[in-house]
């Protein structure tokens, strides 16, 4: 999508969305961070264009292993700035060369780790995308890398800055809706069975081999590039893995626990028939020390049958709060003749996401060199409650879960799916 170079430039979008974000102090408030973009398409641009507009990043160069969609990255940044920025296929000779102050890491899933840990060792900040990795041994070393290094890592679980996010965390926590005992997270698709995309040739300009990178290699298809990816277990965690990681965040962002005891799931592809192979319907429950957590999704029948299609119920002693996405939240209360309580959303455009307040508290932490809003281990947490759903689907069966050493207790086969053993020539990321 290109904007117009004027209306880009006039003012911050923050102020054009009239949020407020947390103001950044410090003796070097006025550094310019020279910037790069790694994985040039639809969402990485939504990044990079809060980047540019904070008025404190020079996207100096761009990476992505498919040349279409690079090129168009390149000539609207160039239209926005007046700049063009280097391009490059390889992350490493980008970081090696450009060294970047600030890297957006914005490919699929099963990329993240190799390339996070990489930038934050050649100097750079990170802002990365959820879910952090594929697996939760990945997580486990983005987070000692990040530690060893003293680098920024910020992952992109908007929803912590989300002014009606944060107002019903509050109001949760406040005790309004009394003593929770269970959450119901929950995305509910419309769909249907769809049908086969056969597999193709790459279009010119993507390197295919490239982008399946440390994944299996597989034939090339239409559904997978660009965007389909999530729907393909080789490369992502399905519905869980995608929309699943911002409400798992929500769930541990209210609780004082960090992670549950044990998580059971069941699921199915009960009604697609198409090429993707992740599960249309699936149910997790994650059993915590004082409540229980859900997560269902359908990727089909999502509709008006049901007041709301996606968010978190939290159910209370005092009444249960939706918590959602485009309708804000809402809390029904217990008692009969209560009130009703709602707050509406505030969202950015476009897709209704909030990256500028997370943006500027990603810049405000590298200025004060102190941890961010969602750092990097809150960002893996929250992933290993969708990978740990994932999981248990794939095994069949429940896990004990020891979070503290981050082991799944008596069970070896189901340890091993802790990682995955990488394609050469790249090399799995090790403690």
């Amino acid at each position: 999508m290109f904007i117009n170079r004027r209306s880009f430039l006039k003012g911050s979008v923050v102020a054009a969305m009239g949020l407020s974000v947390p103001n950044i102090i410090s003796a070097g408030k006025n550094k310019t961070y020279r910037t790069a973009l790694i994985g040039s398409g639809w969402w990485g641009m939504n990044i990079a264009r809060v980047a540019l507009q904070s008025g404190r990043c020079k996207i100096i160069a761009l990476c992505d292993v498919d040349s279409n969609l690079l090129n168009a990255a390149a000539n609207e940044i160039e239209q926005l700035t007046g700049h063009k920025p280097l391009v490059y296929k390889d992350y490493r000779e980008l970081l090696d060369k450009e060294k970047p102050e600030i890297a957006i890491v914005a490919t699929p899933d099963h990329w993240h780790p190799l390339i996070t840990i990489a930038a934050v060792r050649a100097g750079a900040d990170v802002f990365v995308e959820k879910p952090i990795g594929h697996t939760i041994n990945e997580g486990r070393v983005m987070v000692k890398a990040a530690r060893d290094t003293g680098r920024v890592v910020q992952v992109d679980l908007h929803r912590r800055v989300s002014p009606h996010n944060v107002s019903a965390i509050k109001f949760l926590n406040e005790g309004r809706v009394g003593k929770i005992g269970m959450v119901r997270a929950f995305v509910h698709y419309p769909g249907g069975a769809g049908k086969i995309t056969p597999d193709c040739e790459p279009p010119e300009g993507l390197d295919w081999d490239f982008w399946c990178g440390p994944a299996p290699f597989r034939g090339f298809n239409r559904r997978i590039h660009p965007k389909g990816f999530r729907q393909f277990l080789d490369y992502a965690n399905g519905q869980l893995g995608d929309w699943g990681v911002h409400w798992m965040d929500q769930i541990l962002w209210w609780a004082e626990e960090k992670y549950p005891k044990t998580v059971s799931s069941t699921g199915a592809r009960h009604i697609r028939r198409d090429s993707t192979d992740a599960p249309d319907t699936q149910v997790v429950t994650y059993e915590f020390e004082s409540f229980t957590a859900t997560w269902e999704h359908r990727l089909y029948a999502g509709n008006n049958a049901e007041k709301h299609n996606l968010g978190c119920y939290f159910y209370g002693t005092e009444g249960t709060l939706h918590l959602g996405w485009l309708d804000g939240w809402t809390f029904y209360p217990a008692k009969r003749g209560g009130k009703i309580i709602q707050r509406q959303a505030e969202l950015c455009q476009p897709d209704g996401q909030n990256i500028p307040g997370l943006w500027a508290n990603f810049l405000e932490a590298i200025e004060l060199r102190r941890r961010p809003v969602c750092d990097i281990e809150i960002g893996h947490r929250s992933t290993n409650m969708s990978l740990l759903g994932m999981l248990s689907y794939k095994i069949g069966r429940s896990v004990k879960w020891d979070g503290k050493n981050e082991v799944i207790v008596g069970d070896a086969e189901a340890n091993k799916l802790l990682a995955r053993k990488y394609r050469k020539p790249w090399i799995y990321p090790e403690l």
